[in-house]
C-alpha cells in the first residue's frame, strides 16, 4: 500500500490531535493522561519548524491516517544533537506500513541536519513498536521500571537508541 507521507500542515493538526487522544484515552503507550484540544496542543505543534524538528504525516485518500516526528530530547544544550522520536497511527490502520512510510521518510529527512543519535521510549509491553523500531536500526539501551502510573498500574519504559 501506499501513501502520501508530507511535513505536517494547520490543516493536520485536528486529526493528529485526534489520533494522540484515542492514545491517550484507551492505552498506556503516551503517559499524557487528558486529552488535548488542538488550542491546548497548540505550544506542541510550533516546535515544528522543518529545520530541526519534523513532523510527518501520512495521508490516505485525503485523510490524515498517522504521524510521525523528532523533537528534543533534553533542554540541556549538550543534548542538542540527539532527538527523541515516535510515530502514531489511526487506530484502524495499524499493521498496514504506514509506520514504516512514515519512519523512512522521517530518518531521510534528518540526514544532513547534524542529528547524531534518535532516540525512542516505548512502554512495554508492546512489541509492535519494538519490531517497528528495530526494522529501523535502533538498539535497546536501557529500561525506567514502573517510571509511569496510569490506569491504575505502573508500567516499564523501554529506551532504544539508534546512529544518525
Amino acid at each position: 500500500m501506499s501513501w502520501l507521507v508530507r511535513p505536517l500542515e494547520a490543516r493536520d493538526h485536528r486529526a493528529i490531535v485526534a489520533i494522540y487522544n484515542h492514545y491517550i484515552e484507551h492505552t498506556p503507550i503516551t503517559f499524557d493522561l487528558e486529552p488535548y484540544t488542538e488550542r491546548s496542543r497548540a505550544p506542541w505543534f510550533s516546535q515544528f519548524d522543518g529545520k530541526r524538528w519534523r513532523c510527518l504525516v501520512a495521508e490516505d485518500a485525503g485523510n490524515v491516517i498517522g504521524y510521525a516526528c523528532s523533537g528534543q530530547f533534553r533542554t540541556k544544550a549538550a543534548y542538542a544533537t540527539s532527538v527523541e522520536t515516535s510515530v502514531y497511527l489511526h487506530p484502524d490502520t495499524r499493521g498496514r506500513g504506514a509506520g514504516s512510510a512514515l519512519y523512512e521518510a522521517l530518518f531521510r529527512e534528518l540526514e544532513g541536519t547534524g542529528v547524531h543519535r534518535a532516540y525512542a521510549g516505548i512502554t512495554q509491553p508492546n512489541e509492535a513498536s519494538m519490531r517497528l523500531h528495530e526494522r529501523f536500526g535502533f538498539e535497546p539501551c536501557g529500561t525506567f521500571r514502573e517510571v509511569g502510573y496510569k490506569f491504575d498500574r505502573y508500567w516499564d519504559v523501554a529506551w532504544l537508541e539508534k546512529d544518525c
